[in-house]
């Protein structure tokens, strides 16, 4: 598609964000360019968390298996009083999701970079560029042109679209003139990563202590590693809290002399900040360039990835052609409402956690213990809600869900996605043609390539409400329900 550009979308940032948009860009024929100021992955653990919607993603991009091979399940999240009470619990259904996968997986961040790094390298339109440091951009009638600092001097590239995928310190973001609203959340805190040498001597689930003297997190991570973060008490410096004999002292309690060695520490302040536009013309925002939040929820990573998997369509849907410009003015209203939702529960949890006065946590205690034994505390699964606006048939059944992937099996398992493969679907209960020009495919319940799933996909169907057909979006979340002709034609408007 890159004629008159050096590619069709330029993306600043190769971490994971940006390397899956630029994957799925990929996939969908769009030429791209990503561009690093790092001349490596960094080495060492950062996000810990991605739930069953990333891993399908993921799948998406053939990486899936590799990633859950460096992964660990954890089914339960606990916030614990000093004394060990629970005020909190969630609890995650590890046999069954939307998606298939587990719906909480404790993660390696530079072996997820590692895989899709390599898939990257062989996708024959996508280029990365590493020790290239983005200055900044001219905009035009027809795209950007945006000027980088490289080891072999000034260079330039143009492309239709630029996407900022460059962290909490997005020089895109500062370019684009995009501010941050601030959610009102500042705490320092002490994250030690460290390598297991003795599992059976650490908590096989993941823990929030909120304990008045010192907030504590304790966390499962990637296969044989485990997290602690501490919070910053008044008067604390970084050089203080990072001594080892300091963290030594704080590790105490948790007995694990001999079980652990140090891999990382390192002192975050934990943010909510959301910026108050994500598309300036042609320049995007994607990940923590958009949206930061409090670690407490383990949705930095998953957002962003959900950033790219509701951007990667609409560019290629434009770029192709086949849709308006207009379509990529949904992207902000659908994913900043569900962004908000996921800061709002981690504020929740970090409002629990970050109480250090002491008659104020002997309340929230007593309030929140009181509320647990009646079961009207906060707990359970975790959820959040549909796309309610953007291209959404809204009103119809299930429109703005998820759409589900059923597996085949456990063994060597068929899953539905890769069964019907990318693109957007219209699955009815019944054979129908696709009219001409429609860029959708059309496959009835009745279909032989559907017979592993069509007992669950009529199940979920029936209690769904859904009559004759749905539409599903290339991100797997349901356009809308109806009938075929109805969607159809409601799809195309919707590009318009």
């Amino acid at each position: 598609m890159a004629k008159s550009h050096d590619c069709d979308v330029l993306i600043v940032g190769a971490g994971p964000v940006g390397v899956t948009l630029a994957l799925l860009l990929a996939r969908e024929s769009v030429s791209v360019i990503v561009a690093d100021k790092a001349a490596e992955i960094y080495p060492l653990p950062r996000a810990a968390h991605i739930d069953h919607e990333i891993v399908r993603i993921f799948q998406s991009l053939g990486v899936a298996e590799e990633i859950m091979a460096t992964s660990r399940a954890a089914n339960r999240y606990d916030f614990l009083t000093a004394a060990g009470e629970v005020l909190m619990r969630f609890e995650m259904d590890t046999a069954r999701t939307p998606s298939g996968w587990p719906a909480s997986n404790m993660i390696h961040q530079p072996s997820i970079e590692a895989a899709l790094r390599r898939r990257l390298a062989d996708a024959a339109n996508a280029k990365l560029k590493t020790e290239w440091t983005f200055e900044g951009y001219a905009a035009s009638e027809n795209g950007v042109t945006a000027e980088f600092s490289t080891p072999e001097g000034p260079r330039r590239l143009s492309a239709r679209y630029l996407v900022g995928c460059d962290g909490a310190s997005s020089t895109v973001r500062g370019a684009s003139g995009a501010k941050f609203l601030d959610l009102k959340f500042d705490e320092p805190w002490l994250v030690i990563d460290a390598l297991v040498h003795d599992a059976q001597r650490l908590p096989e689930i993941n823990l929030q202590i909120c304990d008045p003297e010192r907030p504590t997190t304790c966390v499962l991570m990637g296969q044989g590693r485990h997290r602690w973060e501490f919070m910053l008490k008044p008067g604390e410096t970084v050089e203080q809290v990072l001594d080892d004999n300091f963290i030594e002292a704080l590790l105490a309690p948790w007995n694990v002399d001999g079980a652990i060695s140090l891999e990382r520490k390192a002192v975050y302040r934990f943010h909510a900040l959301v910026a108050d536009r994500w598309r300036a013309g042609s320049v995007l925002l994607a990940g923590d360039a958009a949206h930061q939040m409090p670690p407490f929820a383990g949705q930095g990573l998953c957002s962003g990835v959900r950033d790219a998997a509701n951007l990667a369509w609409k560019l290629a849907a434009v770029l192709r052609g086949e849709a308006g410009e207009a379509l990529l003015d949904t992207y902000q209203p659908e994913r900043e409402p569900h962004v908000r939702a996921i800061i709002d529960l981690a504020l929740v949890m970090g409002r629990t956690v970050c109480i250090t006065d002491p008659i104020a946590a002997a309340e929230r205690d007593r309030t929140m213990l009181a509320q647990r034994a009646t079961g009207r505390g906060p707990g359970g699964a975790v959820s959040y809600p549909p796309i309610a606006v953007g291209c959404v048939m809204a009103g119809s059944a299930a429109a703005g869900e998820l759409f589900p992937q059923p597996w085949s099996g456990d063994a060597s398992p068929e899953r539905l996605d890769d069964v019907l493969g990318a693109g957007p679907w219209l699955i009815t209960r019944n054979s129908v043609a696709a009219e001409p020009g429609v860029s959708v495919r059309c496959v009835a319940l009745t279909d032989t390539a559907l017979a592993p799933f069509a007992a669950d996909l009529v199940g979920w169907f029936d209690r769904r409400g859904v009559g004759e057909a749905i539409l599903v979006r290339s991100d797997r979340y349901v356009f809308g329900a109806g009938s075929a002709d109805t969607l159809l034609k409601a799809w195309a408007k919707a590009q318009d």
